[in-house]
């Protein structure tokens, strides 16, 4: 198993990933253009030529980042693939010099136990919401807001 950037020829079992959680209603799915223009914000986990874990991080302004579409295949959960993720997401961000990281998910516990702590999302700058608007879920969001302070 080793982690790196994603690559075009990710997308499709990218897309299998979430889409496999989305059906369940554990997190939104994402269309295919979506992972194409934002490929660059992905890493994965490969194994044997294939891809078993995959998140992207999204800067949304100089002070802030979002963790996105973080899903790991059903039978390599709880192998801490999620949290190999994260960590490599929040190096990056202290990298860039970013001051916090955000996600907006349908499992706080998993992110607190990643350092993260439950914020309301209103407490969050409305810049976030640019995409939110677009949801099926909006207004009526059940995802919980949590978030890392990295200095």
């Amino acid at each position: 198993m080793h982690i790196r950037k994603a690559k075009i020829s990710d997308v499709e079992e990218i897309h299998k990933l979430i889409s496999h959680y989305a059906t369940e209603g554990q997190m939104l799915a994402r269309a295919r253009t979506t992972l194409y223009e934002g490929i660059r914000e992905f890493l994965v986990v490969e194994t044997d030529n294939r891809v078993i874990a995959a998140g992207s991080l999204h800067v949304l302004w100089d002070d802030l980042a979002e963790i996105r579409a973080l899903a790991v295949a059903p039978e390599y959960v709880k192998r801490g693939l999620g949290r190999l993720l994260v960590n490599a997401f929040l190096a990056e961000a202290r990298d860039l010099e970013l001051p916090r990281v955000f996600a907006l998910t349908y499992k706080p516990g998993f992110f607190a136990k990643c350092g993260f702590r439950l914020i309301d999302k209103e407490d969050l700058p409305q810049k976030v919401w640019k995409e939110c608007v677009n949801c099926p879920q909006f207004p009526n969001c059940e995802e919980s807001a949590v978030i890392i302070d990295l200095e």
